[in-house]
């Protein structure tokens, strides 16, 4: 062993002293602890607290036989334990020294690459099934046992998803579980019963809980679920039936993928539960026939992976980086799922079972499967000596010397399995850091070359050939004066001359003194030649050109993203159109470079998802990330609004969209959003002070108010979120089942600053949206949250007519269906109570006049539309009245809260005349247009005075009409 692997010795005498072993112990035994110690800090940290672990061993090693038969010894250390908080300490100190002693046999090559993540997921398993074992009696001690409508009791079944499902655990992963359980029914045996639904998901929270919750002693696996249908939204457990009927009728491409690798914890080949849920989903993977359709979704699939790539700046990830083990699994995946129904042997969930046969049925070259495999092997190698170092979760390559030299040392020689089972001896030319980096890259490079052969796609373009241009030499040979002879080849006047100059130079001047690698620098140079011919083709380069070298400049050091444009002419040309039409999305573009992956798909970018899709696709979206990682998860939304609004910005720009469903987008974009912020609060404020104990599971009796723009389902591009926010809950409840208990009252009070932090937080990616809260009860001095009967005491006994003209505007757009239509309910009788229409009338004129004096355009020249007489304030204005006005004699015009269909019903029951109302919606969604395309193109929303003088007059006789002067 080399010198700077050695642990040091004095601590190593302190660890033979603790554990009373002499340093005259065997030679061989002490050597090798040496070095199961020198390659990882966690096998230290194990045998120091466990120091008698260290005679164990000394007695009998770690090895291939004592590495096994982990059911049996769980469940004898198991059968003493009669508190929760005893099998919590049972779970991580088993856990822990069994980890110990995979980490010391990887480090000695005692078990091949194959044989230890094998021998991890067996342990993973163990500690599920064994977990579940021990907390289902205790549930039924508290709930009765679950049984369906026969009587008989009822299991609970786990299924290990991704690499726990593969036996391919890495060292330190987390685990993706989906519990389900047969049938429904009650439980018996207890004071009162419960459906069995409520009994698996408290089953389901005290297992996740029992590993994944950090002790003194850590924790035994950190636990994700957000594989189960509907994902973070959908119950912990669903019983066969429900399940089944989610994925035969919302099951996606991407859940079959994740399917294949689904095994049953502890499957019991005789037990007709275990066969009959096999049964039911094996069609849902793996379809009887050849299955071509689903090759796009995962092309799709591949696009992603991708971007992911380019957007995460993957370049020492060995897991999700390029030609890294993602890459494998997805090359052989890809295949499983395609003929997977028609050819058995390819419905392992092994990927090294499944490899050979991938020959065998000729569907890839033996060298490519050879490659993949040597590849995947050696990665997980690395994989597996990475994470055991401190049982960290990463594939990350170390940037620390003694980490690489624990690399270089673990995968210069290690033991593979051969095809009858047998070892064999790998021998890398590793030599040292350099070396090993070297070889690493040569696996990637093989990986990512089978990966492109394999996995392509028809349309893709092909790399830009090298461009003949007169700019070709653009940024590294020209100077001032020949820039400036060139563009005289172009007729511009002597003004835009200058200033194009100006702006070309500064670019070039600034590229100059930037840090750009070799490559980065080959492409820009085959780049700036194909953006300056297409740029000086148009008639407005004196507004494009600056725009689109802002966005170069912005993205120079990030070759990934200069290849993207300079490989897809077609993104090139939109990301040109799309900037000269708007500054609004050059800036985003610009700011966040991110969204140009956006332009690579045409067919994305110009048919935003349906608004029912919103919910769906950002679940989606939310799942790539950590459940824990708060800072990325609110990265995340803050990118997934930019890209939709960039997608909606461009249908609208290419007039794909009118101005209509702009809105629709724009404010369903909203509600997708909010409800994702919603239930990420409620999770963090919950980790901290458990939940209300009224509640039921799944229950949260919240609601998310939209006032204004958003409640009138006409958001714009700059708007902000008018929200109030209500709950229901007895008057002295308390939360359960957190750190610290409060007042239920004071729950919702947490969760209601939480929402608002998250939406203001100022991150890389800016903020999420402004929120505005004013319009709660009592406005800015009043509670940010209220419950659903006070706000209705309020609005009944204190509210101003101006509340009351909001309220007209509002919509619940986030909660459990029963509370919304209390709300609803609440809503409708307060606009339909009778009013003095006199008074009414008076109030809604002074408060107009209020606003004219405040917000109105002095300027007798200009119009803003917004504010100024006959424009949408007092269209809006109108609406509102004619609401509160009417409403009482007419309770159905209170259903809704946007303006032109509170306008069609006026018209229904003869408020307005036909021809009144669709004067008034004309006006209305023309001055909403002209709003949106000033926002575009980042203007105010003023006009001259003369454009929409026929609007506007016709605004003020309606107005004259109704409100008089």
């Amino acid at each position: 062993m080399s010198p700077e692997l050695c642990y040091p010795v004095e601590k190593f005498q302190a660890l033979l002293h603790a554990a009373e072993l002499s340093t005259l112990a065997a030679a061989e035994f002490l050597s090798q602890l040496d070095t199961a110690l020198s390659m990882s800090d966690f096998v230290a940290e194990v045998l120091h607290k466990q120091p008698h672990l260290v005679a164990q061993w000394a007695q009998q090693p770690p090895s291939l036989q004592t590495c096994a038969d982990y059911p049996a010894r769980l469940q004898a250390e198991l059968a003493d334990i009669t508190t929760e908080e005893q099998l919590y300490t049972l779970l991580r100190q088993f856990r822990n020294r069994e980890m110990a002693a995979l980490s010391f046999c990887q480090s000695l090559n005692l078990m091949s690459v194959e044989q230890t993540f094998t021998a991890l997921s067996q342990l993973a398993e163990s500690l599920i099934v064994a977990t579940r074992d021990w907390l289902y009696p205790k549930i039924c001690q508290e709930l009765g046992t679950p049984v369906n409508k026969c009587g008989h009791p009822q299991p609970l079944l786990i299924l290990g998803m991704g690499k726990l499902g593969g036996f391919e655990l890495n060292f330190s992963s987390d685990i993706d579980l989906i519990f389900t359980y047969p049938e429904k029914g009650e439980t018996v045996g207890a004071r009162r019963s419960v459906d069995n639904s409520q009994f698996f998901i408290r089953l389901a929270q005290r297992i996740i809980k029992a590993l994944d919750q950090h002790t003194i002693d850590g924790f035994v696996y950190r636990t994700d679920m957000r594989l189960r249908p509907f994902g973070d939204a959908g119950a912990l457990a669903l019983s066969f039936a429900a399940m089944e009927d989610y994925y035969q009728e919302q099951g996606r491409d991407w859940e079959r993928y994740a399917m294949i690798k689904a095994r049953l914890m502890g499957e019991d080949e005789a037990n007709p539960y275990h066969q009959q849920l096999k049964k039911m989903l094996k069609p849902f993977v793996y379809r009887r026939y050849i299955d071509f359709s689903v090759i796009q979704s995962l092309r799709d699939m591949k696009s992603m992976i991708e971007r992911e790539i380019r957007r995460r700046g993957l370049v020492d990830n060995i897991k999700l980086g390029a030609g890294g083990i993602r890459e494998v699994e997805f090359i052989v995946q890809v295949f499983q799922l395609i003929r997977g129904g028609r050819e058995p042997a390819l419905q392992h969930r092994s990927l090294l079972t499944v490899l050979p046969h991938l020959v065998q049925l000729n569907l890839i070259p033996a060298d490519e499967a050879q490659a993949l495999q040597q590849a995947y092997l050696f990665l997980r190698r690395v994989e597996n000596v990475l994470q055991a170092i401190d049982d960290k979760q990463t594939q990350l390559l170390p940037q620390n010397q003694s980490d690489q030299v624990r690399l270089v040392h673990a995968c210069r020689r290690f033991r593979c399995l051969s095809q009858n089972g047998q070892w064999i001896e790998v021998e890398n030319p590793i030599d040292d850091w350099q070396t090993f980096y070297a070889y690493l890259q040569q696996q990637q490079q093989n990986v990512r070359n089978v990966f492109q052969h394999l996995i392509g796609d028809d349309n893709e373009n092909q790399p830009n050939q090298e461009h003949d241009s007169i700019w070709r030499d653009f940024l590294n040979s020209y100077q001032d004066d020949e820039l400036s002879s060139l563009l005289q080849q172009y007729s511009f006047t002597e003004t835009v001359h200058n200033e194009l100059l100006a702006v070309l130079s500064r670019f070039r001047n600034e590229i100059q003194r930037r840090q750009i690698g070799q490559r980065g620098r080959e492409v820009l140079n085959k780049l700036m030649p194909c953006v300056l011919d297409k740029l000086f083709a148009r008639a407005d380069i004196s507004n494009v050109l600056p725009k689109i070298l802002n966005i170069i400049s912005n993205v120079v050091t990030r070759t990934t993203y200069l290849e993207l444009l300079q490989e897809h002419p077609a993104a090139l040309d939109m990301l040109i159109r799309l900037s000269a039409a708007s500054p609004m999305i050059a800036e985003q573009i610009a700011h966040f470079p991110i969204l140009l992956d956006e332009l690579l798909d045409h067919k994305t970018l110009f048919n935003p998802p349906p608004f029912s899709e919103y919910h769906n696709t950002l679940k989606e979206y939310l799942m790539r990330i950590p459940q824990d990682d708060e800072e990325q998860q609110i990265d995340a939304l803050r990118q997934f609004k930019q890209a939709t609004l960039l997608r909606t910005a461009a249908a609208d720009i290419l007039e794909v969209l009118p101005v209509m469903k702009v809105s629709d987008h724009l404010t369903y974009l909203a509600e997708a959003i909010i409800s994702a912020v919603v239930n990420l609060a409620w999770r963090q404020t919950s980790e901290r002070f458990g939940t209300p104990d009224h509640l039921q599971p799944e229950q949260k009796n919240f609601l998310v108010i939209a006032y204004g723009k958003l409640g009138g389902i006409e958001l714009g591009y700059n708007s902000d979120l008018d929200l109030v926010f209500l709950y229901d809950a007895p008057a002295n409840g308390q939360t359960v089942g957190g750190k610290r208990s409060i007042d239920s009252s004071q729950f919702y009070l947490r969760l209601a600053q939480k929402i608002i932090s998250i939406f203001s937080i100022n991150t890389r990616a800016g903020i999420l949206y402004e929120v505005d809260m004013r319009l709660r009860p009592s406005g800015a001095a009043g509670l940010l949250v209220s419950s659903l009967t006070a706000f209705e005491t309020y609005q009944q006994q204190d509210a101003w007519t101006w509340e009351k003209q909001a309220l007209v505007r509002t919509r619940a757009i986030y909660g459990e269906t029963a509370l919304r239509q209390r709300f609803e309910q609440i809503r409708s009788a307060i606009l339909a109570t009778p009013r003095d229409v006199a008074q009414l009338r008076q109030e809604v004129s002074q408060m107009r006049l209020k606003m004219y004096e405040h917000l109105a355009e002095t300027q007798t020249d200009l119009f803003n539309i917004k504010t100024d007489p006959g424009g949408i304030t007092d269209i809006e204005f109108i609406a509102q009245y004619l609401v509160l006005a009417n409403t009482p004699n007419h309770p159905e015009l209170s259903h809704w809260s946007d303006n032109v269909r509170i306008f069609d019903s006026m018209a229904q029951v003869g408020v307005l005349s036909a021809e009144q109302t669709k004067q008034l919606k004309r006006c209305y969604v023309d001055l909403r247009n002209e709003i949106h395309h000033l926002n575009l193109i980042g203007k105010k929303s003023i006009v001259s005075a003369e454009q929409f003088s026929v609007e506007r007059a016709f605004v003020r006789e309606i107005w004259h009409s109704l409100l008089g002067d």
